[in-house]
């Protein structure tokens, strides 16, 4: 799987009318927060003169891989989700040397078929006919669009509380963490972003969040 789009936000949708996939690239910083944790303080982040209004969204994910989880040793999640702007079939690949990750996306599609183009995606890895759920994961999502003077959406901040089962483990897990990713009025240059992001983390340090244990729901539901 190789990055078609190198611009530093995610894309909206979940693929093309025409069931090809459509390309973004992810850049986020992750939090663990205890369950009553207040919500930051996000006036003081640079460029941001807003924050939109509380979207609820009921998420609701399946991932597969192959009984020795031969994709995730190399990085990538398949999953299935329901729920959500971006809802359908996607392919995240490895984390990138920015802290990005590129995501493919697919239509949802009948239940139970797997895209072709997934089948195509992780030829190398894996043949689509050995994948097997490996995890659900359900999350009781808050977005909140951080917006600069011009309506345009600097990055937004999700409020997810999780509840997930590793599927061959039976192992039942729920959390509650934060993300905050960037959006496509996001700053261009390096240095803005890093300021961006710095000021978020010292907004969610204060009020008692601290840097995410597990580098994704996935990994965290299956234990690692």
């Amino acid at each position: 799987m190789s990055a078609a789009d190198e611009s530093p936000t995610k894309a909206a949708g979940g693929g093309t009318a025409d069931g090809e996939a459509s390309h973004s690239v992810e850049i986020e910083l992750k939090f663990d927060v205890d369950d009553p944790t207040p919500l930051p303080d996000w006036s003081t982040l640079p460029g941001v003169a807003r924050v939109g209004e509380p979207e609820p969204r009921d998420l609701d994910a399946q991932y597969f891989d192959t009984d020795d989880l031969s994709l995730a040793h190399a990085g990538y999640a398949v999953r299935r989700r329901t729920g959500g702007p971006d809802e359908g079939w996607h392919i995240k690949g490895p984390r990138r040397a920015d802290g990005g990750r590129v995501e493919l996306h697919w239509p949802l599609g009948p239940a139970g078929e797997i895209p072709q183009g997934i089948a195509d995606a992780i030829s190398s890895l894996a043949s689509v006919t050995s994948l097997t759920p490996i995890a659900r994961i359900r999350n009781s999502r808050t977005a909140y669009a951080l917006q600069d003077a011009a309506g345009g959406v600097v990055a937004e901040f999700v409020d997810d509380r999780v509840s997930a089962n590793d599927e061959r483990a039976g192992v039942e897990r729920a959390w509650r963490e934060w993300e905050f990713e960037l959006g496509p009025a996001a700053p261009a240059w390096l240095e803005e972003r890093q300021a961006l992001f710095a000021a978020a983390e010292k907004a969610v340090h204060a009020v008692g969040g601290r840097p995410a244990a597990s580098d994704s729901k996935l990994a965290r539901t299956l234990g690692h």
